[in-house]
């Protein structure tokens, strides 16, 4: 299956192009008669043509998957599973932020029984802060610096700061705890996030001890797309108590697999196998 993937994957990653037998065994370092099999079943089923002077292209059935795919996916219908998983599995709630532009949009989101009256209605929109850009900018520091310049109000130094130091424990991690902000209420949106202006009650934690408990209001990890953008961030939140250093790394990673999984599938990467 991995070198009928290649093949296919080989072709489409050159649009416009032929080839012939030779330069697909070359390319893919595949014995002759293996590759020449191959090809012969992927004809048989319309997924390649085979053009008169003997080269391959795409072919009409898989073009026609093709649009089949890019008119109905979208990239809910393989988070929705992942994110009832987290939801069941932690008893919280789990809402996907799609970035839009400078705003961010709540598409979805699965909650655990004990949240079913959740605050943040579905559909809500609000304005990109620096405590979520955390998560969208932190393989792109270059994005970071622009979307900072561009914001109302601009962040200052220090959460400037603390933003650089969320995005590098994101690389490392895969996500960043965010905590309730020393003077915050307690009755704040349990997420930290809400769509007025103001800045979200929250602040990212990046170091913590094992046996100290902290007030977290919420977990968020990136999803990449083909490009390595992220676009998506799926957020925990509605935890019942305080976690400790411990438990937050079991939920933040559990988190972070369930995006990673999500972003292979995105961008067309092979799942890891068990």
């Amino acid at each position: 299956m991995r070198r009928v993937a290649a093949i296919l994957n080989f072709i489409a990653d050159h649009p416009g192009q032929a080839f012939a037998l030779t330069d697909l065994v070359r390319a893919l370092k595949l014995s002759r008669a293996t590759c020449h099999a191959l090809l012969t079943g992927l004809v048989d089923v319309g997924y390649l043509y085979r053009t008169t002077d003997k080269t391959y292209v795409l072919g009409p059935a898989l073009a026609a998957i093709g649009r089949t795919a890019a008119e109905h996916f979208s990239p809910l219908q393989v988070a929705q599973p992942e994110m009832r998983s987290l939801a069941d599995e932690f008893d919280i709630v789990c809402g996907a932020y799609f970035l839009e532009g400078d705003t961010i949009h709540l598409r979805e989101r699965a909650a655990s029984m004990s949240h079913v009256g959740y605050p943040v209605p579905m559909g809500t929109r609000m304005p990109l802060r620096w405590i979520q850009a955390i998560s969208f900018f932190a393989r792109s520091p270059r994005d970071a610096d622009a979307w900072i310049t561009r914001s109302d109000p601009v962040p200052g130094a220090d959460q400037v700061a603390q933003m650089q130091a969320g995005m590098e424990f994101v690389r490392e991690q895969g996500f960043i705890p965010l905590v309730r902000r020393p003077g915050s209420a307690p009755e704040a949106e349990p997420s930290g996030i809400r769509a007025a202006s103001e800045d979200p009650p929250v602040v990212p934690v990046t170091r913590f001890e094992d046996d100290r408990s902290y007030p977290v209001m919420a977990l968020m990890a990136p999803i990449y797309d083909s490009r390595d953008r992220a676009t998506i961030s799926l957020v925990m939140a509605g935890f019942d108590s305080a976690l400790t250093g411990p438990q937050i790394m079991l939920a933040g990673r559990r988190l972070a697999e369930a995006c990673e999984r999500i972003s292979r599938f995105l961008s067309g990467r092979p799942a890891d196998l068990d």
